[in-house]
């Protein structure tokens, strides 16, 4: 049965998305992932080109960012993503492979100042300091993400999601809208 070609791009993108989780982005290779996708490697590289944009397009995420109310931003923030951590390991392979590979980290950057530096001009109106302030932010999220899912702190994994909001989001909202 032959598939379409957006049907393939998807098998090859969950075949990457594996791959990348289960070996890292230096050890993953093309012939790897096209093996797990029963497909031939050639095919691969005809949809995206290199590993790096197979890469770039395995971990495009959008993380669904809610509307929240300002006074109530720093808790609905940590409550999302432990949510969005939870429910797709893809941002989970993200952050292991960003610590060590500098086209990741790029990817990582780029997806939370592409949609958390928004909120949080939202959220102050303040676009000079919204910088500083999402990189903030980002400190908390991805240390409580590294922590919990990639390290797997016993107390960290063994804390309910009402605990770790009620232990995070004073100082997310402080991050947030504070002085």
């Amino acid at each position: 049965m032959r598939r379409s070609s957006v049907e393939t791009k998807a098998v090859i993108l969950a075949a990457a998305r594996e791959r990348f989780a289960a070996d890292g982005y230096d050890k993953a290779t093309i012939r790897a992932i096209a093996a797990d996708a029963r497909i031939d490697p050639a095919m691969v590289m005809r949809y995206f080109g290199t590993k790096e944009k197979l890469f770039a397009a395995a971990a495009e995420f959008d993380l669904e960012l809610p509307d929240l109310a300002p006074e109530q931003a720093g808790a609905g923030l940590v409550r999302h993503f432990l949510r969005t951590w939870e429910a797709d390991e893809g941002l989970q392979v993200l952050l292991r492979t960003g610590v060590t590979n500098e086209a990741a980290a790029e990817r990582m950057r780029t997806i939370f100042g592409g949609q958390v530096m928004p909120l949080v001009i939202d959220l102050t109106g303040d676009p000079e300091r919204a910088p500083l302030r999402a990189s903030l932010v980002a400190s908390q999220l991805l240390g409580l993400a590294l922590s919990r899912y990639i390290l797997k702190f016993p107390p960290m994994v063994a804390a309910t999601e009402e605990e770790l909001v009620a232990w995070l989001s004073p100082t997310v909202q402080r991050y947030l809208t504070g002085p």
